[in-house]
Parts: structure tokens; C-alpha cells; sequence
């Protein structure tokens, strides 16, 4: 991958960034791209001053080129001068750089990359049509458990699918491992992941009219998604919040066990499967320190935290004792040597 790609990666992801850098070279270039990919629809997805269905039809028109369906030329410049983020504008720009680095893949990597983002764009476009209309004043809400799962699926837990299958592939392809569990683990890892992040995002999404946690299980405990950053609503919303950072907790200790099973002398895959995990238990406990007031004010790793995670795991790595430390739990979720209790 060009300097000029590796650039535009490290300026619209800082922490995936970080975790790309350390990836084997035999699976960086095909990772990286997905993520370039993702992120551009991500980016479509988001804009909010274009209308609903211009999006929809942009995402349309990506999803068809990287699965190779059409060979129509994109042009996403007027969707690029509506970024507040210039990376983001470059990312719509160079859009068909990116499709023409995908043409360079091996034809069963490229499959991959193409399998991923049909599930992500999905998700995305699911999520478009879902909160149509919603805002400050119309806040729309999941109603059921199911969706949220679904959705923490389509838009990452594929995305730990993906990342198995390819690591598969070029790294331990003889290795006998469990697969099946190799990739269930993977699948809830990213649900961690993203789950972590809808609960910290969750003032945020508010504010554009979406709440994740559904409805289901918000009206037993008598809330409604605009009372939920009440300080009043404190008492009652607190109990659900926990419920969903120890599901996130679970998932991400199917995730610590997803590490521990991957070749003690892939240093390079573990640690970039161990820094985003850690990050997101860290998350973890400061929103369950926090109030809603923290919450509305933002949770927030800083960049010296981020330091300490990756020095303390790189020094752990030859110590078993050490390195089974770096996972915290609240007791709700626990993994060790690489199982779930």
C-alpha cells in the first residue's frame, strides 16, 4: 500500500491505525484496504446535509463496483465538500484509487474484502432507512434486543470474521485450531467492540435522533429514549446500562479468549487483537464509574492511556502471569488462558 494510502489511514483512524501498523506485512495490505473501504461508506452513511436516499444511492452505487457487479465510474466530490473532516473528503475523493487496489488482490482475498463490506453496507443502509426522519425532537429507537445484536453483527462482528479467514489464510494455514470457536469468538469480539462504542456514543446518537438499546427493554424499566440522560432517570437507567457494559464485558472477554488461542508466536496478530480489547475494557470501567452527566460530558481514553496499554502488553507478552493480567473483569465476564468462565 502507498504512502499516500498509509497517510490517509493513520489520519481517519488513530487507534485503528495503531493496530494496522502492527499487522504481519503478509495481511496488512488487505486489512487496510477493507478498512479504507468500510470507511468510505461509513463516511457515505454519515452525511448528514445530503438526503437519505442520495446516500442510500451512493451506497448502492459503491456496494455494486466493489462486488465487482458494475464497472460505472464514481465521483463522490460533491458528497467530499460536505465533510467537516478533510480526510474524509480525501477518503470520498480517492475513491476510485481504492477500488483500483482492490482489483490488485488475490482473487480469494478479494472475495473476502468484497464478502465484508456487502455485510457492512447492508448495515449501513438498514440503519439509513431505519432512522429516516429521526432527530433531536423524533428520537427513534431499536425495538428489540434481536436488532441490536444484529446490527453489532453486520457492522462488526463480520468485520471478526473477516479478520479470521484472512489471518487464516496467509498466517497459520496448517495449524489445527477449533475454527468453528475460532470464529464465534472472533464474530463477538467485534460485537464488543461496537457495542462498547454505541454505549459511549450514546449522548451523541441521542442528540441525531437514534437510541440503539431497544425499546423492549426500555419500557419495562419506564423509559423512553429522551428521558434516558435524565438526571432524574438515573436510578432506572443505571440497572440497563450495566446490563449492556456486562454483555459488552462478555463479549470482550470472547475476544481476550479469541487471542489466547491464536499461535503463541503471532506477536504481531495478538498484540493488534490485544490493544483494541484492552482500550475497550478501559472504556468499560470509566462508564461504570461514571453518571449520566459524565456521559453527557464524554468518555474518553486519552492518548497517554492509549501509551501505557500498548507499553504494558508489549512487556507482559514473555510473561504468562503478566500477560493474563492485562484483562480485567468486574466478575460478570471472565477470560483466562484463553477460556470464558
Amino acid at each position: 500500500m502507498s504512502d499516500a494510502f498509509n497517510n490517509l489511514l493513520q489520519q481517519t483512524s488513530r487507534s485503528f491505525y495503531l493496530t494496522l501498523r502492527v499487522l504481519p506485512a503478509a495481511v496488512r495490505p488487505q486489512i487496510g484496504l477493507a478498512y479504507l473501504l468500510a470507511r468510505t461508506t461509513d463516511t457515505i452513511a454519515d452525511t448528514e446535509l445530503v438526503p437519505v436516499e442520495q446516500r442510500l444511492d451512493a451506497l448502492k452505487r459503491l456496494r455494486e463496483r466493489i462486488q465487482g457487479l458494475s464497472s460505472a465510474p464514481l465521483n463522490f466530490g460533491e458528497l467530499a465538500k460536505q465533510q467537516g473532516s478533510p480526510a474524509e473528503g480525501t477518503l470520498l475523493e480517492k475513491i476510485e484509487a481504492s477500488l483500483t487496489l482492490l482489483q490488485t488482490l488475490s482473487p480469494a482475498d478479494q472475495q473476502l474484502v468484497r464478502t465484508v463490506l456487502n455485510t457492512i453496507t447492508g448495515g449501513q443502509e438498514l440503519d439509513l432507512r431505519r432512522f429516516a426522519g429521526a432527530s433531536a425532537g423524533n428520537i427513534v429507537a431499536l425495538e428489540t434486543a434481536a436488532q441490536l445484536d444484529d446490527y453489532t453483527y453486520r457492522v462488526a462482528g463480520c468485520v471478526g470474521e473477516f479478520w479470521t479467514k484472512m489471518c487464516r489464510a496467509h498466517l497459520f494455514p496448517k495449524l489445527r485450531l477449533d475454527d468453528a470457536q475460532l470464529l464465534a469468538d472472533g464474530v463477538r469480539f467485534g460485537k464488543g467492540l461496537q457495542l462498547v462504542n454505541i454505549l459511549r456514543d450514546l449522548p451523541a446518537d441521542l442528540k441525531k435522533g437514534r437510541c440503539y438499546l431497544p425499546a423492549e427493554k426500555l419500557e419495562p424499566a419506564g423509559l423512553r429514549p429522551d428521558v434516558l440522560l435524565s438526571p432524574a432517570n438515573e436510578t432506572k437507567f443505571r440497572p440497563l446500562f450495566h446490563e449492556y457494559l456486562d454483555r459488552a464485558e462478555s463479549h470482550l472477554a470472547a475476544g481476550w479468549a479469541y487471542t489466547n488461542t491464536l499461535p503463541l508466536g503471532q506477536f504481531r496478530v495478538r498484540q493488534a487483537c490485544a490493544w483494541p480489547i484492552l482500550i475497550g475494557m478501559k472504556t468499560i470501567e470509566k462508564l461504570r464509574a461514571g453518571n449520566v452527566l459524565d456521559l453527557q460530558r464524554g468518555v474518553k481514553i486519552s492518548r497517554a492511556e492509549v501509551r501505557r496499554i500498548l507499553v504494558r502488553s508489549t512487556v507482559a507478552y514473555p510473561l504468562p502471569k503478566a500477560w493474563r493480567k492485562l484483562f480485567f473483569t468486574t466478575g460478570k465476564a471472565v477470560a483466562s488462558g484463553g477460556k470464558l468462565a
